[in-house]
């Protein structure tokens, strides 16, 4: 028997329901091994195929979406037409409330999300796809190896013509902070800190319906906080605690949260060159200078 591997075959960045830290944005690498009787080619599945096939099913069925997992309790689903409605209230009653079209949710029928339950789901994904001399399938789903300061973030980019639209998807992101090109990483940490398991809002996506008067910039306190805004892929909508919202009065593309911690330091060390090198997942972001 012979088995054909690919490592790091795709990234997959999305956010997923847990029931103590609620959504958190995460950023997941995929290796892949096949295992199977050579085909008339001597190959178990062409690289290729592997590379395009296998990566285009992941990014169609888990990238970019707001993972749940659908047997947790007190998690509530609703569907219509080609929409769909989840709710939750965790056991100390804090609540959670997800609208969008169907394609920006994936419901997983285990109580947790965790990269053995993702593994589990692909790899049945796999089995419809893959050729007969194929008989098994393993899939390693890991995190980035980081030495320093990280955070996990949510957001959603409602001009984007992609699937980034989409209101609660997220990734795990570095942070590099240099003042006068040194090395900052009490700095680091503290960003990494404020910005731990939040979600990064746009200022004019708050929907009408909040009950809270006084929402200024930066992580939020008091009640539930709810955006909405209809996107090409359709109408978005989000309520989450206000523990969970950090809000910015731009979009909240990497660019711009590179941007915003820049201007924040730079509040705080007028006189010094500033450089944030502010991370989208894994081994891709921006860079903002001051």
């Amino acid at each position: 028997m012979n088995r054909l591997f690919v490592n790091n075959l795709t990234v997959i960045d999305f956010s997923f329901l847990d029931p103590i830290r609620g959504i958190v944005g995460e950023s997941w690498i995929v290796d892949v091994e096949l295992e199977g009787e050579l085909d008339e080619q001597g190959m178990v599945f062409d690289f290729g195929h592997v590379k395009k096939q296998l990566k285009n099913l992941i990014d169609d069925e888990v990238d970019h979406k707001l993972a749940i997992p659908a047997q947790l309790e007190g998690v509530l689903i609703e569907r219509s037409e080609n929409r769909i409605d989840v709710g939750y209230q965790n056991s100390t009653g804090e609540k959670w409330l997800h609208r969008s079209p169907a394609s920006a949710v994936l419901l997983i029928e285990e109580k947790e999300i965790t990269p053995e339950s993702v593994s589990t789901f692909l790899i049945d994904l796999f089995d419809q796809v893959l050729p007969d001399n194929v008989d098994g399938v393993s899939i390693t789903i890991r995190p980035e190896e980081i030495n320093g300061a990280y955070y996990h973030y949510s957001h959603g980019l409602k001009k984007h013509l992609g699937n980034c639209q989409r209101i609660a998807h997220g990734h795990r992101s570095r942070i590099e902070i240099y003042l006068n090109q040194q090395r900052q990483k009490v700095l680091e940490t503290e960003w990494a800190t404020k910005l731990q398991d939040s979600y990064v809002a746009t200022l004019e996506d708050l929907s009408g319906q909040n009950e809270q008067t006084e929402i200024s910039l930066g992580r939020q306190t008091g009640q539930n906080i709810t955006f909405n805004y209809v996107a090409q892929q359709g109408q978005f909508e989000l309520t989450l605690p206000a523990r969970q919202v950090y809000i910015i009065d731009t979009d909240s593309t990497v660019e711009w949260i590179a941007c915003h911690i820049a201007e924040n330091l730079q509040e705080t060390f007028p006189n010094d060159d500033i450089q944030v090198r502010a991370y989208e997942g894994v081994g891709k972001g921006s860079i903002a200078e001051r």
